[in-house]
């Protein structure tokens, strides 16, 4: 089976970049701009002033929309879609963290569209995107990806159903990563942040078949490197060296080069997991993704012990011989550093507690109400799924 690696995002990386939005945008032959971001962040730190002022020095006339959050709403985006197609934009720029990017991802598609129907359509499957309004973004938080990632993750409010699209059309035309806008994130947000890094790299990791040894030797000292400079920016929020190293392990890890191999590369159970459950309580993502790792690990590690021995060994240095011990041993290594870094192990550590009726319902909700099964390492059916949940309550 033939794998591909496609990543058309120019990347302008290092201190100063951001100040290269205005000249990249109009480089590009661009006339109007929506520019979309959060709920207030980049207004305090002066960088959404900064983006204006370069976009009217450079003669680029725009408008703007705000307010997207964490587990970014559809209903924001199509608010954004509105605003575009009567502004008449021809080019999107994100200013923000993964949530903000996913949300401009959903107005790109949303804009592009000639039959101007509802764009959670792509959402849900009910229609597929034929192409998508160019997108420019201005990272301020690692984490997701998706700056230069095919993927963007949505919530409809309707039934708190959270679901994704993945297609080449989104990867953004460019990427102004600098390190230093990320000094002001708040510790919770980063470790937020170096799991959901830490997640897009273990989760491709996790898959069956046959692997190549250079993409796995990549994706362990990648996950090596975002565990060592996650506790680094928590020590001190102002390291460019270990901002900079997270930053762009975070882009690297779910931009393609880490599916490279024999065929598809990835299980994604947890994703899936997760999907839900911040679909339904509106959990923090990175949060939900470390209160669930181990319990799906634990669930799982039969299907291969050796796997999860390779994995435990190169990230924890265990010297135990016996396959099914070092894979044990690993899985609790990773969920005391998910601890260390006062991150959530358990779905009750999130903060809420799910009945058995809200179990149930988020484990029908991930099995696509019975029309799928979750994982390539070990398939899930909707039994599993509940038990999972169960057990990592």
């Amino acid at each position: 089976m033939v794998t591909e690696l496609y990543t058309p995002t120019h990347v302008y990386f290092g201190k100063g970049s951001a100040d290269l939005a205005g000249k990249a945008i109009k480089d590009r032959g661009f006339k109007k701009v929506l520019i979309h971001y959060g709920t207030g962040s980049v207004k305090k730190t002066g960088l959404l002033d900064k983006v204006e002022a370069q976009l009217k020095e450079e003669n680029i006339d725009y408008c703007m929309i705000g307010g997207a959050v964490p587990n970014p709403r559809i209903s924001l985006a199509r608010e954004g879609i509105e605003l575009g197609r009567r502004e008449g934009v021809d080019f999107v720029l994100a200013v923000g963290g993964g949530s903000v990017i996913d949300s401009a991802k959903a107005i790109c598609y949303g804009l592009y569209d000639e039959e101007k129907g509802d764009v959670w359509d792509f959402y849900s499957s009910k229609r597929a995107p034929k192409g998508s309004m160019p997108l420019g973004v201005i990272l301020t938080l690692s984490a997701t990806g998706s700056e230069m990632s095919d993927s963007s993750v949505l919530t409809n409010e309707d039934g708190g159903l959270k679901r994704g699209v993945n297609t080449n059309y989104s990867r953004p035309v460019f990427a102004l990563m600098d390190p230093e806008l990320t000094y002001s994130v708040s510790p919770y947000q980063t470790s937020c942040g170096t799991v959901d890094i830490m997640m897009h790299t273990i989760e491709r990791f996790f898959h069956s078949g046959v692997s190549l040894d250079i993409t796995d030797a990549i994706a362990l000292a990648e996950i090596k490197c975002v565990m060592e400079n996650g506790k680094k920016a928590l020590l001190d929020p102002n390291d460019y060296d270990a901002r900079a190293n997270i930053m762009w392990a975070g882009s690297i890890s779910h931009n393609g080069l880490m599916n490279m191999g024999y065929g598809f590369r990835g299980d994604w159970s947890c994703h899936q997991l997760e999907h839900e459950l911040s679909g339904m309580f509106d959990v923090a993502h990175g949060a939900g993704l470390a209160a669930i790792w181990a319990t799906w690990a634990r669930y799982v590690a039969k299907s291969g012990y050796s796997r999860f021995a390779l994995f435990g060994r190169a990230l924890f240095s265990i010297e135990e011989e016996d396959d099914e011990k070092a894979a044990m041993e690993g899985i609790d290594r990773m969920e005391a550093y998910f601890a260390s870094i006062n991150m959530p192990i358990s779905i009750k550590g999130l903060g809420v507690d799910p009945t058995e009726d809200q179990i149930k319902e988020l484990a029908r909700k991930a099995s696509f109400f019975g029309k799928r099964t979750l994982g390539s390492f070990m398939k899930l059916e909707e039994s599993d799924m509940e038990e999972i949940f169960r057990r990592a309550l």
